[in-house]
């Protein structure tokens, strides 16, 4: 029941806030990771290169493909935004369904630019179906594709290691960040710039993929004081002797 509360609580203060961005947009602390992304989206389409994004292998139905799911937010806007590019991005995943869906994303991206006749599905590959597999199947993407930028984005292992070589090996900018404590150290080790913890789930709302991700930035804040003062009135109780 409390879970279910606190779901009913964040729909509502989502929607609410969501009306709110609409009207009056917000502004974000700044990001240098974001920044950059931004930056090579635009030297990606001039430069005639192309971007290579990684979703990680987290199945959709577990709580792993949460960060899959913010890396899709992100896709379709990216996909919108390079739809005029001669080298269209690409993009590699560890899980099937999320392969699927990635080739759905990029489609709406290219039918929100109105240039749907370019999207080809061979963008959207299932590189592997286990860790390393997966890993060994994006390699080729980064040396042979003309990438420029590689973007790393959801649940990934210690196989993190080898995209993050050989993305340096090309001398391409890394922007990554993961769920997973392993792939995290590696990232933050191998990215110029590392998104760090919930970074990574503000990835639409800073590429803009809508008032409803500016919005849901504003509701995790929420939530997360919500959470403080439940610890420190639950501390609190607990010191006074009261029966939690």
């Amino acid at each position: 029941m409390l879970a279910l509360a606190l779901l009913g609580i964040a729909a509502i203060l989502l929607l609410i806030f969501t009306f709110m961005r609409r009207r009056s947009p917000g502004s974000f602390r700044l990001i240098e990771a974001y920044e950059r992304l931004n930056r090579s989206v635009g030297l990606a389409v001039e430069n005639g290169t192309r971007l290579h994004i990684s979703l990680g292998r987290g199945s959709l139905l577990t709580t792993r493909g949460g960060s899959a799911l913010a890396a899709l937010a992100m896709l379709r806007r990216l996909a919108e935004r390079t739809s005029v590019s001669d080298r269209p991005p690409i993009v590699t995943s560890g899980d099937a369904s999320l392969a699927i869906l990635s080739q759905d994303t990029l489609q709406s991206g290219y039918r929100a630019a109105g240039a749907e006749e370019q999207y080809r599905f061979t963008t959207g590959r299932l590189t592997g179906l286990t860790p390393f597999s997966f890993a060994a199947g994006a390699i080729p993407t980064i040396h042979d594709e003309y990438v420029s930028t590689n973007i790393l984005l959801g649940d990934f292992g210690s196989e993190a290691a080898l995209l993050a070589e050989a993305s340096d090996r090309e001398n391409t900018s890394l922007i990554a960040a993961s769920d997973d404590l392993a792939a995290q150290s590696i990232f933050y080790a191998s990215a110029q710039e590392p998104l760090i913890g919930e970074e990574l789930y503000a990835a639409g709302a800073y590429v803009g993929a809508g008032a409803a991700h500016e919005a849901s930035l504003t509701v995790q804040d929420i939530l997360r004081w919500l959470i403080i003062l439940a610890l420190l009135i639950g501390a609190g109780l607990k010191f006074l002797g009261a029966p939690i």
